[in-house]
């Protein structure tokens, strides 16, 4: 056990990807430390909606099919075979499509994705209906992902922190880091709110902090911080079942050119709307959870009302029920989205023993498991995975 303030890796946030590649590095053995500046998943990790899985691996896996997939497996290890309660469960995802337009756009992208080995489906409204009863029998048709499914995310991030702890790590929260010093021999000294620590090797898993963080160090780690915001109802009886979404802004973020300001995949350039996103579902304790807006607006929580009116719209068009329902509650989170919307997971080409992993955009909590792993991985063999080569730091880290 971790107990004096020297460790072989000291991570910075505690959220999913740092008590990930805490977990992994404590399975080799490495003495690990991470700090949190507040509590485990209290940021963006502990307040999504939990949705993870995706495609699965198809016949020649890329990042994405290792990050997702990869993921879907560390949690059912978790849940299955190590005894934690995350509420994981796994009875796939429907994306509902609106239009005839997005239809031609769902049934190509559908034959594309199979004859690539990957799970999906297209389900007629009828067949949708007969395994989600709630949905709308006024939609165009279902794309049905069969390796999806969702957790709690709280309890998920938690328990990677405490099966972390039962391996030896150190897991430190209300530690504000303050300063950060290379030593001549290429070792670490961190400075919290709460004391000093000393580690060879320093990893970054800040989320959408990355970029305040780098400015300690004099370098830029080009994540923009985006606001996700969700809603809730009230509990109610069993009535969604499956991880539920829309087609329509995948359909409109694949007729757009890219906007050189803005990320990629947000549903806002500026004020003006580009698309309406929909994701979310059901959870174990009976409230029915969506939300979707992505706006670049800095670090603000402010729930926007007008959105949130938006969103729901879209949600009672999948499932009228809803519509019936009122809000008991809503909320925002900060997202870190890289200006490639691709993720950065690795070393930072400019010092010894620095890795930063972050960049996991809207999907940090279903994709930072095997993110923590393949980082893990990296620091303890010294060699990257092949795969992790599109996430490279290199690409878009640089001395200011």
């Amino acid at each position: 056990v971790v107990t004096s303030n020297e460790s072989d890796v000291l991570i910075i946030g505690g959220g999913i990807c740092g008590v990930a590649t805490a977990f992994h590095l404590a399975q080799f053995s490495e003495r690990v430390t991470l700090l949190e500046r507040a509590e485990i998943a209290s940021e963006a990790s502990g307040v999504n909606a939990g949705g993870l899985g995706g495609l699965g691996w198809g016949n020649n896996p890329d990042l994405q099919s290792y990050l997702t997939a990869g993921s879907f497996e560390i949690f059912k290890t978790l849940q299955l075979d190590m005894g934690y309660d995350i509420e994981f469960h796994a009875p796939g995802g429907l994306q509902a499509v609106h239009t005839a337009e997005q239809l031609d756009f769902v049934q190509d992208r559908v034959l594309q994705l199979q004859s690539e080995g990957y799970h999906a489906e297209f389900l007629t409204t009828r067949e949708a209906r007969a395994i989600e009863p709630e949905a709308s029998e006024s939609l165009a048709g279902f794309m049905f992902l069969s390796k999806r499914g969702r957790a709690n995310p709280v309890k998920a991030t938690v328990a990677f922190g405490k099966a972390a702890v039962a391996l030896g790590a150190g897991i430190k929260a209300k530690h504000d880091v303050q300063a950060l010093t290379q030593q001549q021999d290429g070792t670490w000294k961190v400075r919290s709110s709460q004391g000093e620590f000393r580690a060879k090797t320093l990893v970054l898993a800040v989320g959408a902090w990355s970029r305040p963080i780098g400015d300690m160090l004099g370098i830029d780690i080009p994540i923009v911080p985006i606001k996700g915001q969700m809603w809730a109802t009230e509990p109610v009886p069993p009535s969604i079942f499956h991880l539920s979404g829309s087609m329509e802004s995948p359909f409109d973020w694949s007729q757009q050119s890219p906007n050189d300001n803005y990320p990629p995949e947000i549903t806002h350039w500026g004020d003006t709307r580009i698309t309406r996103h929909l994701y979310g579902g059901q959870t174990r304790n009976g409230e029915i959870i969506f939300g979707g807006d992505r706006q670049m607006v800095g670090y603000d929580y402010t729930p926007d009302a007008t959105g949130i009116e938006v969103n729901r719209d879209q949600a009672s068009e999948v499932f009228p029920m809803v519509g019936r329902l009122p809000i008991s509650r809503t909320w925002a989170g900060i997202m870190p989205f890289s200006m490639d919307g691709k993720p950065i997971i690795g070393k930072v080409p400019q010092f010894e023993n620095l890795f930063v992993l972050t960049g996991l955009a809207s999907s940090g909590f279903g994709r930072g498991p095997m993110s923590g792993k393949l980082l893990a991985d990296y620091i303890h063999t010294g060699h990257p995975a092949p795969v992790l080569v599109e996430a490279d730091p290199a690409r878009c880290v640089t001395f200011k």
